[in-house]
């Protein structure tokens, strides 16, 4: 079985891959202070109390934390057994390498999102993940990331505007009742609410525009299904879009005998 770690700055995900489907997904906080040993008593743990009985054979990496990879490593090879393959690394091929300025450094999770809208939808697609950061990532007709924007995450604009302006409070992001609100939460999430919907709505109109060629647009991460729902906003919602990008980086090293 295949175990796909995706390691943002927030948070670390933990998925088992059967082959077929995902068996269970495992969920921490990003430490870089975690050691190998911890990772395996918590993953341990929990693979337990969900009574799955995974023999892992193969993990791959996608991390954003340059700091955490080592003792991802040190795990994989301590307790499977396994040298993980980890996206962004010379061993790691990916199936359609990006097409960007020389010398620029994509983030993992860009081009694991890219590889894996682009198995399911094609190409000619903007991927936008409410992550830390909220990013658009383009994927053109080939399968080839070929660059995006990064705008700020909507819990780091909360985080920002809570510690900058001392009475303004910290609230959840939530769907607002009314545009415009009738106390200091209401404004705020209001604000927050409708200003990204304006956001993405321009950004990927702006990149339709340039790209000169209809485009699907795919949501992702955390906070993909409140826009979601609220909002007509995406084409289709991929909850485990990064997982799914994962295995099919998998599978193609694998066909390849990259590794």
């Amino acid at each position: 079985m295949l175990l796909c770690i995706d390691c943002g700055n927030t948070n670390t995900v933990f998925s088992i891959w059967d082959g077929e489907r995902f068996l269970c997904t495992l969920r921490t906080s990003t430490h870089h202070a975690r050691t190998a040993d911890a990772y395996f008593t918590w993953y341990s743990t929990l693979v337990k109390h969900y009574g799955i009985e995974a023999d892992i054979t193969d993990v791959i990496i996608s991390s954003t934390v340059p700091r955490v990879v080592f003792n991802l490593r040190v795990f994989s090879e301590r307790f499977f057994g396994c040298r993980p393959l980890v996206v962004g690394k010379p061993d790691c091929v990916l199936p359609h390498p990006p097409r960007v300025d020389q010398g620029t450094q994509v983030g993992p999770d860009r081009l694991v999102n890219a590889e894996g809208a682009f198995d399911r939808h094609g190409g000619d697609l903007i991927v936008v993940d409410f992550g830390t950061a909220t990013t658009f990532d383009v994927v053109d007709t080939d399968g080839a990331y070929i660059g995006g924007v990064i705008a700020p995450g909507v819990n780091l604009s909360l985080e920002a505007l809570h510690m900058a302006a001392a009475a303004l409070p910290h609230v959840d992001i939530t769907t607002p009742e009314k545009v415009i609100g009738t106390n200091t939460v209401a404004c705020i999430q209001s604000g927050i609410f409708w200003g990204y919907v304006g956001l993405v709505r321009e950004i990927c109109a702006r990149i339709r525009a340039e790209h000169a060629r209809p485009m699907k647009t795919i949501a992702t991460g955390g906070l993909a299904p409140l826009f979601q729902q609220n909002v007509d906003l995406f084409d289709y919602l991929e909850e485990d879009l990064t997982m799914h990008g994962l295995t099919v980086i998998h599978a193609y090293n694998k066909e390849n005998g990259a590794r």
